[in-house]
């Protein structure tokens, strides 16, 4: 009996190592898409029933983020110009805090997806003299506008996060790795247990 209730234990871990994740993972996503879906779906204030109810129809809201962005690529390609661009940035230097703001989330928007992907030279810095390293992403190689020749600066993501800090360091304690960007940030947020 203790040897069924052993291996029954067993196979109860192990499904708990599968399910939970992913059912962490599908249920974190479920959220996410339910509540963009919810915040921008207009069916329920353009559409009525005979009754003069909302009609709520699943889906829309996304529908509607995915043709906004389209257009918004489609314009930006094509028909922003030059003078609409100063024009825009004129008018969003007349506003602080949106300009702070927006190029803040454009900037790590661009890091991750944009033309110039910043986080794509994974390093190892030893920042101590006990020997304690570092995984982090090469984001500055010349700091000399900081009057800080010789030196770079390093972006450390912190575990189950997407925040971190940049750290400036000496360029002879940084190492470069020789594995993937995405590999390597999938380490750094999954803790380490992640496999690379």
């Amino acid at each position: 009996m203790k040897k069924i209730f052993g291996a029954l234990l067993n196979y109860f871990i192990k499904g708990l190592l599968i399910v939970v994740p992913l059912g962490a993972a599908f249920l974190l996503i479920f959220w996410a898409v339910k509540s963009i879906d919810n915040a921008l779906n207009l069916s329920g204030i353009l559409l009525t029933d005979a009754k003069g109810k909302p009609i709520y129809i699943p889906g829309l809201g996304i529908l509607n983020v995915l043709v906004l962005i389209l257009i918004a690529g489609i314009m930006v390609t094509n028909v922003v110009t030059d003078p609409i661009k100063r024009w825009f940035n004129r008018w969003l230097n007349r506003l602080p805090l949106l300009k702070f703001l927006y190029s803040s989330i454009k900037d790590l928007t661009e890091a991750f997806v944009g033309e110039e992907k910043k986080f794509n030279e994974p390093v190892i810095v030893e920042v101590n003299e006990f020997g304690l390293k570092k995984i982090g992403f090469m984001v500055q190689r010349d700091l000399t506008k900081l009057n800080l020749p010789g030196d770079v600066a390093v972006y450390f993501p912190f575990s189950y996060s997407f925040a971190g800090q940049v750290v400036i360091i000496s360029a002879d304690k940084v190492k470069p790795i020789d594995k993937s960007a995405a590999d390597m940030m999938k380490f750094v947020i999954s803790g380490g247990v992640s496999g690379i």
